[in-house]
């Protein structure tokens, strides 16, 4: 089994500028998603890249042992490019310079690495285990929920849940995730039937700890306070 792990880290950020390499706890936010593809590496075939066209991140990313001759294309570097169009382009890079195939690829976020090597093996297992499914991504339980405490407006102007249900609690209602992130991992195949993340034949993995995507500076400012005081009730 040899698996690709794609580490993308664009410049340009708006939210957090350059959050990709910004310091946090004392160390660049990429190091932390780089030592956790490098500890997965360990144990198992993996190949790490990295997919940026920003010379400075690339550099940062050199500091960690992670080097690599490619760079992003200019047309998948901007804000409207998709990640799956980015993922695809570094993959055929690799297989092409390493005369290889993968078998699976790993995407690991920058902005979202409250992730372990023990998420990544049991997620791993799960989407071996069923032949159907092309690709599995990471969430938690979500804390609405569309079925008892969401709304959305109608055709006729009022509101009401989201998604139709006689439910008197949430408790009650059917179980739904957000998505965090964090991970996506793709069988091969997925690449040559698909560009969209959700599929017939995806695939979820359930994190039973914090994980979330840092979109806006509170959030990093969060981030960085959860590190720095230790608050995590698990070990990167």
């Amino acid at each position: 089994m040899k698996i690709l792990i794609t580490i993308c880290a664009r410049g340009g950020s708006k939210g957090i500028p350059g959050k990709n390499i910004k310091m946090i706890n004392g160390r660049p936010l990429i190091a932390y998603t780089i030592e956790t593809a490098q500890k997965l590496a360990r144990v198992l075939d993996v190949d790490i890249t990295l997919s940026s066209e920003d010379e400075g991140i690339i550099a940062c990313a050199s500091d960690f042992d992670l080097n690599t001759k490619y760079r992003r294309p200019v047309e998948l570097a901007t804000d409207h490019a998709g990640k799956l169009d980015v993922i695809r382009d570094v993959m055929n890079y690799e297989e092409v310079s390493r005369d290889c195939t993968y078998d699976f690829v790993i995407d690991l976020d920058v902005t979202s690495p409250l992730r372990t090597v023990d998420d990544l093996i049991s997620a791993i297992d799960i989407l071996k285990s069923t032949e159907e499914a092309v690709n599995l991504f990471s969430v938690n339980k979500a804390h609405k929920n569309p079925y008892f405490n969401m709304v959305e407006q109608k055709e006729d102007g009022y509101y009401g849940l989201s998604k139709k249900g006689n439910f008197l609690t949430r408790q009650s209602s059917p179980a739904v995730y957000e998505i965090n992130a964090s991970f996506y991992i793709f069988k091969r195949r997925y690449f040559d039937a698909y560009n969209t993340a959700v599929t017939p034949f995806s695939l979820v993995y359930v994190m039973n700890h914090l994980c979330f995507d840092m979109d806006e500076l509170s959030d990093f400012d969060y981030m960085e306070y959860l590190l720095t005081h230790d608050k995590l009730n698990f070990r990167l």
